[in-house]
């Protein structure tokens, strides 16, 4: 129940940081909306042209480059968005007033590494994929345990890539140590964020059904848009908790300070400190 509560807090203290900046659900919901018209970009001419069917994928030859192509304009879109967010989180964390051409600006600078690291992702995303679907259920499970890993060893990647303006090697790296140093807190800090939304999504999601059951069609279509509206929602929300929650552990990480918007006894309470680094004033995350 005190990690519970812990994690409500951590949840509120973002909310108080997008609450000054609202502007920031702008680059999720661009993001959003850019991976949907991908998405249908692909789609079609995989259905349209038989390579992707009712039982599967027909033509492997032709499915599996073309599924690199939308990884890699999918990721890069992503990164790109994700370096806009993670950049105005930072300037207000660190006591700046950031606007969406800050972000935007941040992100079209660092394009190369963005798009290099938009490669690197694609092909650890399209190798995954193949052992999933060659591995039947062991290879769904090797996918999602691998996948899990990877994300988390990379989770400081963008934040290091763009404010200490290092190369995609020397940021994987770095990310990798901050990552061993704080494995544990950054895994519960990750669960305490998303946890609440995926309660509310849950619950959206029973009560949708719920309306489905009384067996009005009317009802039953509006509590579906309702539900989808909703849970995109969530995801812009989240979306843009997660890019500040990135900034915040970063800004922590490196210079032991809580960032500006945060009360310190929250995400002291949330995250426990760890002994200094020479230089470093006050705990690790």
């Amino acid at each position: 129940m005190g990690r519970l509560s812990q994690s409500v807090n951590l949840v509120k203290a973002a909310f108080s940081v997008l609450r000054k900046d609202k502007q920031l659900v702008f680059f999720p919901l661009i993001s959003g909306f850019a991976f949907i018209l991908i998405l249908i970009a692909f789609i079609v001419p995989w259905v349209s042209l038989g390579i992707l069917g009712a039982n599967g994928i027909s033509n492997p030859y032709a499915f599996y480059p073309t599924l690199f192509l939308f990884y890699l304009i999918s990721y890069a879109v992503a990164i790109f968005f994700n370096t806009g967010l993670i950049t105005c989180a930072h300037i207000r964390l660190t006591g700046g007033d950031p606007s969406i051409r800050d972000g935007w600006g941040n992100a079209v600078r660092h394009i190369r590494p963005i798009i290099v690291w938009a490669l690197i992702s694609a092909t650890v995303g399209l190798v995954l994929q193949i052992i999933a679907d060659r591995a039947g259920v062991a290879g769904e499970v090797i996918r999602g345990i691998v996948g899990g890993l990877w994300s988390l060893v990379t989770f400081f990647v963008i934040p290091v890539l763009v404010f200490e303006e290092k190369g995609v090697a020397d940021a994987v790296k770095e990310s990798w140590g901050l990552f061993k140093r704080t494995w544990g807190e950054n895994v519960i800090g990750q669960i305490s964020l998303a946890l609440p939304f995926v309660a509310i999504g849950a619950l959206v999601i029973v009560a949708a059904v719920g309306v489905a059951f009384v067996g009005n069609p009317s009802l039953t279509v509006a509590a579906l848009v309702g539900a989808i509206i909703l849970i995109a929602v969530l995801g812009i929300v989240y979306t843009a908790l997660h890019g500040i929650f990135v900034a915040t552990l970063y800004v922590y990480a490196q210079s032991g300070q809580v960032p500006s918007g945060f009360q310190r006894g929250l995400v002291e309470g949330a995250f426990a400190p760890k002994k200094p680094k020479k230089g470093v004033v006050g705990g690790q995350i």
